[in-house]
């Protein structure tokens, strides 16, 4: 099949990039692996997530949420609006095409993307002028390797598998990751009555959702440095009232933390009542890593022994970009990510380009997708004179 764009993925970034371009006319397919759009979102979240960033951060190209939208949106809501905008737009992604191999062909320039139809078993091949990454961020899950994991008796399972702590009730539960999803599991752990202990390897910053939300809306007008100050002001009144969080194991960086999202990518963590528990004593922090396990026992990086039944992993995911695009150094470094610095970290050479990995959430995501389309514009537009 000959078309003008190929989109690999049809998350959030896919879908934006579709529609950017069906609004310059430009003819384009989407190669979905999954069986639906926005499987993060439909397939590999938990019950009770809810958006960290206000609803103004969390919207797609040509439409907006609507007054009666809450400003911090559970998953259920979001995902209603993304239904909304698949039916309003009238995106079609072609399912379950897995992309095995995606080469460029320099004698006519043009990519050849070939994808395993899995329903059918048979290999489709797609010739485009040019080709998105849209796999996202979050591809493979990531469980790192641990000696002596495989002797682990009990439940071990990724944040993405993850859907509520029901199932745990009187279990002791280690969930590895201090991150949003970690903090977030733990907390639902404890309140479904799972003795829950979380394991921060990396110093975060813990903010409430307001105080995140000021920041976002000031780094529209003020520099990171000045925003940081700002934020990190109202967090020490907040500190002050409660005590030093570096008490209980929750260690900050060095940095802010907006700077330190820049600079290493580590979102803060939104407190959706988690800090609290840590307080009273009902969520135990373990600072460090895992070291080994012998059966049920974990011993970790700062010699604490200790038994747990399971074991969730809320380490995040690694890109898998790599795995199916030749020549991805033309866009992509050995990691999965952008090898180019922002703003321009969307487009690669020979006409490949990457959105939804600037580690923006799903702003990111559309203002990559409307980058992307623009740009593809005004190469089509260059390519008739």
């Amino acid at each position: 099949m000959e078309t003008v764009v190929v989109i690999v993925g049809a998350g959030p970034a896919g879908l934006a990039t579709s529609v950017c371009l069906n609004k310059h006319s430009i003819p384009n397919v989407i190669l979905e692996k999954e069986d639906i759009y926005a499987s993060l979102w439909k397939k590999r979240s938990y019950d009770r997530l809810k958006l960290h960033l206000a609803k103004s951060f969390c919207q797609l190209p040509f439409m907006p949420h609507g007054p009666e939208v809450p400003t911090f949106m559970p998953k259920n809501l979001f995902i209603d609006y993304l239904d909304a905008y698949v039916t309003r737009f009238q995106i079609n992604p072609r399912y379950n095409r897995t992309v095995k191999l995606s080469t460029f062909n320099m004698s006519n320039n043009t990519w050849r993307v070939e994808a395993e139809n899995t329903t059918t078993g048979e290999t489709e091949v797609y010739w485009s002028k040019f080709v998105v990454v849209a796999t996202g961020e979050n591809g493979d899950q990531y469980i790192p390797a641990v000696e002596g994991i495989t002797t682990f008796p009990g439940e071990i399972v990724h944040s993405s598998v993850y859907k509520s702590g029901h199932n745990f009730s009187g279990k002791n539960v280690l969930v590895v990751g201090g991150g949003n999803s970690g903090m977030e599991i733990s907390y639902d752990l404890n309140n479904h009555d799972a003795n829950t202990a979380v394991l921060i390897r990396t110093p975060r910053h813990v903010l409430t959702k307001e105080e995140a939300y000021l920041g976002m809306w000031l780094l529209k007008y003020l520099p990171v440095k000045v925003v940081d100050i700002l934020v990190m002001m109202m967090a020490k009144t907040r500190l002050f009232m409660y005590g030093d969080p570096s008490k209980y194991g929750l260690l900050r960086p060095k940095q802010g933390p907006f700077a330190t999202k820049f600079l290493t990518g580590r979102t803060p963590v939104i407190d959706v009542g988690a800090v609290q528990e840590i307080r009273e004593g009902k969520i135990q922090v373990i600072n460090g890593g895992i070291g080994s396990i012998e059966g049920k026992t974990l011993t970790f990086e700062n010699g604490l022994k200790q038994d747990f039944d399971a074991i969730v992993f809320a380490t995040g995911y690694k890109s898998s970009v790599c795995n199916w695009l030749k020549n991805y150094e033309y866009v992509m470094k050995d990691d999965g990510f952008p090898k180019n610095p922002m703003p321009k970290h969307w487009k690669g050479e020979n006409n490949v380009y990457c959105a939804g990995f600037s580690k923006k959430g799903i702003a990111g995501a559309a203002q990559d997708a409307m980058s992307v389309a623009q740009d593809i514009k005004s190469i089509l537009e260059t390519d008739r004179y």
